[in-house]
């Protein structure tokens, strides 16, 4: 999955978060946020923990992760 790196970068400013932070609290490794944040691709599991914290703005093209019925 595709996160839009600025609306990241955004969201994570706004919300006043550090990469540790973010990472801390999507519980992922601040490697994992540091390659997202610069364009990296992700799993959903990855995209869905991160939505948890920055929200769904941050998802490239208007992708959803939720799941599916």
């Amino acid at each position: 999955m595709r996160i839009d790196r600025i609306m990241f970068k955004v969201e994570q400013v706004r919300k006043g978060l550090s990469v540790t932070e973010n990472a801390e609290r999507s519980g992922l490794s601040r490697c994992t946020v540091t390659a997202v944040k610069n364009g990296k691709s992700c799993s959903r599991q990855t995209a869905e923990k991160l939505v948890s914290v920055l929200g769904e703005g941050i998802m490239e093209n208007g992708e959803r992760y939720g799941t599916h019925s």
